[in-house]
């Protein structure tokens, strides 16, 4: 059988995997890339494969990264079966839709535009009618089943607990007399957070294709960040301020919603007086709290025990949420102290942009990030520290107060990454690090071939790895565009120039820091790497 690599390589967004066994042709995932125009304009190539000669489609969970290019499959001729859980498709039947609408405006804008400068029309993505056929494809299942697609495949759901039906996909390849199990992580989520329960541990695998977003990165407890986060919304109500928050409306949205609910209801030293607004500003997110609310036998045991005790946690005394855009446009206009939480959560798209165009330039103010930003997305522009940024036609100060709460994070960071695979009574062969820049990929492969003597593989796009039960053969595919590298490249060479001249002051400073002077060093030394990168990419890109 084989695998092939065509979205989340080397990248954080656009998962979408193709397993090619003897009779069938099944993908995993069929998401959307995001981040910056270049990156954006991927989803309007043709797919790198024959569309009609798909069987199944098996999709991890509902966000768009893993979701999105689903009615484009649909539009360009697939007819098989797509396979989630039953909450993923109640998802989708909500956010697939959202995500036609934004293709829809997205079209009309630009050729208004193109109408202007003489240009022909271009075409959305795909459009409703699109969308809406799409889920007429969906099979939905519980997690737990064995599901038989076909005399030689078989495969399970396993909660991933990354967000409401969220799946860990096992799939077992049956060749001749040799049966092969493949695992598909998906998003795998952090223990302890609310709502949903924890990932699920997977005993054994021959291979594993693993996520590594925070590869490189150790999350702070999650009830450090809703401490902060706390103190951050009293902090700038007390200045008259407001607290703007880009949240995913799919998952993050709920569990702040959730925290908020527990913090403004049982903290007894908080009076109705002193309960600031909090304005879930995404129909989007207003709909997908819905769907929680009819998927309530997916959660953990406390959300379980909230709703039998009578409270029903996305609802409390100070909480609005916003439907019309006129009642989105007031809150730009009023003067008192609240907090916004709007998508996208990468700040790409949504009302968030229009919050933030009224909002950045106002040092009485506070943004809070709560989720991965990536590379190109103003979110991460935002966040490496920005003086200005151009939004909606205008340039606009940043003059407020900015925040990284890194406990929310959904993703799993390297410590539960490692602490899941250990858990394997048989460790899988080898395993193909995905959904992750490379930097985090790498550092990731480095421990866990460290701590597991297992081969890590990362992929680039349209790698194809040739499996049997005991080897891999590995044709290199296609390598990010050498335009697209660049600028890249260039862009992490302006946020490294950023970190190592705000580090600068303390090296100075601190000389005896062994810290501070290490991360300096290592600063300056990837820096001349990036650098040197560039230098050839340039010379390949002239030739």
């Amino acid at each position: 059988m084989d695998i092939q690599f065509f979205g989340a390589a080397k990248l954080v967004t656009g998962s979408n995997f193709l397993l090619t066994t003897k009779n069938h042709k099944i993908l995993i995932d069929c998401g959307m890339f995001q981040g910056n125009k270049e990156k954006e304009m991927m989803n309007f190539e043709d797919f790198p494969y024959d569309v009609g000669e798909i069987d199944y489609l098996i999709l991890t969970h509902a966000h768009i990264d893993h979701s999105g290019r689903i009615p484009k499959l649909v539009k360009d001729g697939f007819r098989g079966k797509i396979i989630s859980t039953k909450a993923t498709y109640d998802l989708c039947s909500i956010m697939l839709l959202d995500s036609a609408k934004i293709q829809e405006s997205d079209a009309e804008w630009e050729n208004k535009k193109r109408t202007r400068a003489g240009k022909p029309p271009i075409e959305p993505l795909y459009n409703m009618k699109d969308a809406e056929i799409s889920l007429n494809y969906f099979d939905p299942y519980h997690y737990d089943q064995r599901i038989r697609l076909s005399e030689e495949i078989t495969i399970r759901f396993k909660d991933a607990g990354h967000i409401l039906g969220s799946s860990i996909v096992e799939l077992w390849v049956k060749e001749g007399d040799e049966t092969t199990k493949i695992v598909f992580s998906g998003d795998l989520g952090m223990p302890g957070r609310p709502i949903i329960r924890q990932p699920e541990y997977i005993r054994e695998a021959d291979y594993l294709i693993l996520e590594s977003t925070y590869g490189d990165t150790n999350h702070e407890l999650f009830e450090e960040s809703t401490e902060k986060l706390m103190d951050i919304i009293n902090r700038t109500a007390l200045r008259g301020g407001t607290v703007i928050i880009p949240s995913f409306a799919v998952g993050r949205t709920q569990e702040l919603i959730y925290e908020l609910n527990k913090y403004y209801e049982y903290n007894q030293d908080i009076q109705e007086h002193m309960k600031i607004p909090i304005y879930i500003d995404s129909p989007l997110a207003t709909n997908a709290t819905a769907v929680f609310q009819k998927n309530s036998s997916s959660f953990n045991e406390e959300a379980r025990d909230l709703i039998l005790k009578g409270d029903n946690p996305f609802s409390f005394s100070n909480l609005r949420y916003v439907k019309s855009t006129e009642e989105s446009m007031s809150l730009n206009k009023a003067n008192y102290p609240k907090v916004i939480i709007s998508s996208s959560g990468m700040a790409t798209a949504g009302r968030v942009r229009h919050h933030l165009k009224h909002n950045l330039w106002d040092p009485r103010n506070s943004l809070v990030f709560v989720g991965y930003q990536a590379e190109g997305t103003l979110g991460r522009i935002l966040l490496d520290g920005a003086d200005k940024v151009k939004l909606l036609g205008e340039e606009i100060d940043v003059q407020l107060e900015i925040y990284d709460l890194k406990g929310f994070s959904g993703h799993a960071d390297q410590r539960t990454i490692l602490d899941w695979l250990d858990k394997f009574n048989y460790k899988p062969k080898k395993i193909f690090l995905v959904h992750g820049e490379e930097g985090p990929a790498t550092t990731l492969r480095e421990r866990i071939e460290e701590r597991f003597g297992i081969e890590c593989i990362i992929p680039n796009m349209g790698d194809k790895m040739s499996i049997t039960k005991d080897r891999v053969e590995v044709s290199r595919g296609l390598t990010i565009d050498p335009i697209l590298l660049q600028e890249d490249i260039a862009m992490e060479i302006e946020n490294i120039s950023r970190k190592i001249a705000a580090l600068q002051d303390k090296r100075d400073m601190e000389e005896l820091n062994t810290m501070v002077v290490k991360n300096y060093d290592e600063l300056k030394n990837k820096l001349i790497d990036l650098k040197n990168d560039l230098m050839d990419l340039n010379i390949l890109i002239s030739k």
